[in-house]
């Protein structure tokens, strides 16, 4: 655009800001767009001698670009019940995905919303049944099951998710729920499960990593199998993240589901 390094820097942050907020692609040809229109916002000012600051900074970005429209999701805390972070693998990368459940009076139905396909809606089932079948070592009343309906809902209902690794997110929000007990601050979980209580590994792990360093948060659940894939992955993006190599399903929630009741804790 004519510029010469002399006449413009974009500092790391304002770049850091264009990627996160303004692209989701699996290439850069995004990118460069939308750093050409910064460029170019520029490239007018140098043309018609106007003056102006040289150094393009994040609040300078947001003026050019507009409002973020693809700003990461961001961990939201651990204060409910029946909340827990599953991460999953897009075509363009990782990204969190939040599992949330409820329950209601009822007869004991289970309902699943947000555009989630078949595997994950069994995921969903093998984790229900699995609760009712472990009811007394998980310290549950099994006649909760007979009194309430258990509602399953994953938000952002427009983007369409299947696949097995939310099993692992699934069974600890619905523990969480029934128990009224917090699950760990800053975790995200990725993992099949089975119904006799194994975690399997699964995919797409470098980038569901990423996704959850992101978002700012510090503990990953992942299957004992999985834990070569992160030991492939460069030192320097695992810092400030620990993993929790897990092999069944109890241990797993062990870990995942701290003694804890949540503020205001509901009684079934």
């Amino acid at each position: 655009h004519g510029l010469k390094t002399k006449d413009l820097k974009i500092n790391d942050t304002a770049l850091e800001f264009i990627i996160e907020g303004y692209t989701r692609e699996s290439g850069v040809r995004n990118l460069e767009r939308q750093i050409a229109k910064v460029i170019r916002h520029f490239a007018i000012k140098v043309a018609s001698d106007e003056k102006y600051e040289k150094s393009v900074t994040k609040e300078v970005v947001e003026e050019i670009l507009g409002v973020p429209k693809l700003l990461r999701d961001r961990y939201e805390g651990n204060d409910v019940a029946g909340v827990a972070t599953g991460l999953a693998w897009t075509q363009v990368g990782g990204d969190i995905l939040y599992i949330e459940t409820a329950l209601s009076k009822g007869k004991g139905t289970m309902s699943i919303t947000g555009n989630l396909g078949k595997v994950m809606r069994e995921s969903a089932t093998i984790a229900l049944e699995y609760i009712k079948a472990n009811a007394e070592e998980l310290e549950i009343d099994p006649d909760i099951f007979q009194n309430y309906n258990v509602h399953i809902h994953v938000p952002e209902g427009a983007t369409p998710k299947d696949g097995p690794s939310a099993g692992v997110a699934m069974l600890t929000a619905l523990v969480s729920l029934i128990t009224q007990r917090k699950v760990r601050k800053n975790l995200a979980l990725t993992g099949e499960i089975t119904l006799r209580g194994k975690v399997l590994p699964v995919g797409g792990i470098k980038e569901k990593i990423l996704a959850a360093k992101r978002a700012k948060i510090k503990n990953i659940v992942l299957c004992e199998d999985n834990r070569k894939d992160v030991e492939e992955i460069k030192a320097e993006y695992l810092k400030g993240l620990h993993f929790e190599y897990v092999t069944d399903m109890s241990e797993m929630l062990k870990y995942t589901v701290t003694k804890q009741k949540v503020k205001d804790a509901k009684k079934f």
